[in-house]
């Protein structure tokens, strides 16, 4: 395997990591989109390290594909601020990441996939429902429900699993998760501006009122290559029934999963789900099995197996 870093030009540069396996060339390719929030190239952020996409590279590499990482917009080596990045473009930059990856000899230009996780998937759907070339998705963690009805459903289920005490605050004071999120909701579509406060915090409003008001299922149903959709059964920040609508939506159908033990990270959880136990997760490698998977499906798609 070897590691190459990639400028992507424009008027908002972007830069990343070109991995390449060892073997013949020029390789079938995966770009890669990591998911929400400040998220360098490798799905790290500076309070969590998931490091979905860094271990995904190397995963495709062993099998004989080569992958693009980017920093996102005002993260890590790309300038900007990510503050004021909106949903549509993130699209974008996935787009000039997939033509910055297209023109390098060593990758096959006709065999290249997009992949995501979490905001990731939704941002690869997103764009080939507009018709850019890709060979198949891989959509990792996606949810496929305007976003507004995802985080009212992230309230309802976090909330039983936070610790007691801190449940038993929310009672005292009479507290609403899922209805104090509603109500932010419609103070973050009261804003116009890029960044705005809510609730003490100052937030990208511009992404969140996208977001609120986007549905992945208008992309799905307009989808026409190969997808593999996989999904954590304790999954707490995507539905796993969100699978069977990704299937049931997509023309012609798509390879699903639902590992049982599976959470958002992509490593395995024993016993309730809680994104209590996400730092313990987290120094943990991403699940095995799942990157398997990924790869089979990379290597069937695009001729190698």
């Amino acid at each position: 395997m070897r590691e190459l870093p990639l400028h992507v030009a424009g008027e908002y540069p972007l830069n990343g990591t070109l991995t390449l396996p060892d073997g013949r060339l020029p390789a079938p390719a995966v770009v890669i989109a990591s998911g929400s929030g400040p998220l360098d190239r490798d799905s790290n952020h500076r309070r969590a390290r998931f490091d979905v996409a860094h271990q995904l590279a190397a995963a495709l590499a062993a099998g004989g594909l080569a992958s693009l990482r980017y920093d996102k917009r005002g993260v890590g080596e790309s300038p900007g601020d990510w503050r004021t990045v909106g949903l549509h473009d993130n699209v974008d930059d996935l787009a000039r990441a997939r033509d910055a990856l297209a023109a390098r000899p060593e990758v096959d230009a006709d065999r290249i996939l997009l992949a995501g996780h979490s905001e990731g998937a939704i941002l690869a759907a997103a764009l080939a429902a507009r018709g850019v070339p890709a060979a198949g998705l891989v959509l990792l963690s996606m949810s496929a429900t305007p976003g507004a009805e995802l985080l009212r459903w992230q309230a309802r289920r976090i909330a039983p699993t936070l610790p007691r005490p801190v449940r038993g605050l929310l009672r005292l004071l009479r507290v609403d998760l899922e209805r104090k999120v509603a109500g932010n909701h419609d103070r973050i579509r009261a804003t116009t501006g890029d960044v705005a406060r809510i609730g003490g915090a100052r937030i990208n409003a511009r992404w969140h009122r996208e977001f609120l008001a986007h549905d992945p299922r208008e992309d799905l149903r307009r989808l026409t290559v190969p997808v593999l959709a996989l999904t954590g059964g304790k999954d707490l920040q995507v539905d796993p029934a969100h699978l069977a609508t990704i299937e049931a939506t997509v023309p012609g159908g798509a390879t699903t999963a639902l590992p049982p033990d599976l959470t958002h990270t992509l490593r395995r959880q024993p016993g309730p789900p809680s994104m209590g136990a996400y730092r313990r997760e987290l120094r943990q490698p991403v699940d095995a099995d799942l990157l398997g998977t990924v790869v089979r499906w990379c290597r069937e798609i695009t001729g190698l197996g």
